[in-house]
């Protein structure tokens, strides 16, 4: 049996990093937000419901509009549950499938919104990934372009940070302050002992 992991943070607090240098372990890793692009791209049931609710412009040649559809679910909390209401069990299952496939330790499964999505089912342990408001403002700022008041729209359609943390059963801190990779490896360490201990069972 392989040990679920789930990853999470706020937007700006570096998850996806955490997720690549777990990745160069060797661990293998489901990016959620990667899985959702595409069974909007390729789930034909799917696509049709998002022309449904959202018109015929969330498609441009077949492609899915991410612009037009930001534009209105950013804008609009009530079109953002819809969306998610749609997607979120396609990846949730896609996420199932492909942890079935894996041979390894332990698999991680990468998810900004982990908790808000429903999709902690199923995970052994959840890590969360903490920084500090202001830093992960200036993150996003930097990494696209946008404006401090577009962050923290994007930030109130996830739930507090320090709430997700205490639901947490561990937690990395990447403040810039404290060394991340000795963090990581420790419970690296810790999730492939966790693993042989299972597999001993």
């Amino acid at each position: 049996m392989v040990l679920k992991i789930g990853l999470t943070g706020g937007i700006g607090s570096g998850k996806s990093i955490i997720a690549k240098v777990f990745s160069s372990l060797g661990i293998p890793v489901f990016y959620a937000d990667v899985a959702a692009k595409n069974v909007m791209h390729e789930d034909e049931a799917l696509k049709q419901k998002i022309k449904q609710t959202f018109g015929e412009a969330a498609y441009d040649n077949r492609t899915l509009n991410r612009k037009y559809i930001s534009d209105i679910v950013f804008k609009d909390p009530f079109k953002l549950e819809q969306l998610n209401a749609l997607v979120h069990p396609a990846t949730i299952a896609a996420a199932e499938k492909w942890m079935q496939q894996q041979d390894a330790p332990y698999v991680i499964k990468e998810a900004a919104l982990l908790f808000e999505a429903g999709s902690t089912e199923g995970l052994d342990y959840i890590i969360g990934v903490y920084a500090p408001q202001h830093v992960r403002i200036q993150r996003v700022m930097q990494r696209d372009n946008v404006t401090h008041e577009e962050v923290l729209a994007r930030m109130s359609h996830q739930i507090n940070e320090e709430m997700k943390m205490r639901l947490c059963d561990f937690v990395i801190v990447n403040d810039e302050q404290q060394l991340v990779i000795p963090q990581l490896l420790k419970l690296h360490e810790k999730f492939i002992s966790l693993s042989e201990e299972i597999t001993r069972k």
